[in-house]
C-alpha cells in the first residue's frame, strides 16, 4: 500500500532549481578558487588570532607562520578542488613554494605595516588578503595549475 504524495506546489522544483544554480556556480573555477580561498582566510586568520592574541608571539612572527600553515592546506585544496589540476606535484609545488614566498614577504609588509600604522592587525590583515587574492588567482590558473598541454 503506497501513501499518496501531496500535489507538487511547484516549491520541489523551486528549490532543484536553486540548488541546481548553486551546482552550476561550483563547476566554475573562479567560484571554486574562492570558496576554497575563504576557507584558507578563515584557517589563516584563526592561526594568526590564536599564536597573537592568546600565545602572545610578536605579530611578525605570528603573521607569517599562519599564513604558511594555511598556505599548505591552501595548495591542496586549490590543487584537488578549484583547478582539479592532474599534474605533476613536485613542479607545481616548486613553483607554488616561489610564490608562497613571494606573498609571505607581502603580508608580512602589509600587516606589520599597517599596524604601524595604527590599523588594527585584522584589517590590516584583510587589506594583504584582497591585495594577494588577485594575483594569487592567475599565478595558480597560468602558472602552478595550468592545464597539462600548456607544461
Amino acid at each position: 500500500m503506497s501513501v499518496p504524495l501531496p500535489p507538487d506546489d511547484g516549491s520541489a522544483s523551486a528549490r532543484r532549481r536553486g540548488l541546481g544554480r548553486v551546482l552550476g556556480l561550483w563547476s566554475l573555477g573562479p567560484v571554486r578558487y574562492l570558496v576554497v580561498g575563504v576557507g584558507a582566510f578563515l584557517i589563516d586568520i584563526g592561526l594568526l588570532f590564536v599564536l597573537y592574541e592568546l600565545v602572545g608571539i610578536p605579530l611578525a612572527v605570528s603573521t607569517p607562520v599562519a599564513f604558511l600553515l594555511s598556505f599548505a592546506i591552501t595548495f591542496l585544496m586549490q590543487r584537488a578542488f578549484a583547478f582539479e589540476s592532474g599534474g605533476r606535484l613536485v613542479s607545481s609545488a616548486v613553483r607554488y613554494g616561489l610564490l608562497v614566498a613571494a606573498n609571505t614577504v607581502a603580508t608580512t609588509l602589509i600587516v606589520t605595516a599597517g599596524a604601524a600604522w595604527g590599523l588594527p592587525w585584522e584589517f590590516a590583515k584583510v587589506i594583504a588578503v584582497a591585495s594577494t587574492t588577485v594575483w594569487n588567482y592567475f599565478a595558480y590558473r597560468y602558472w602552478i595549475f595550468r592545464p597539462s598541454s600548456a607544461s
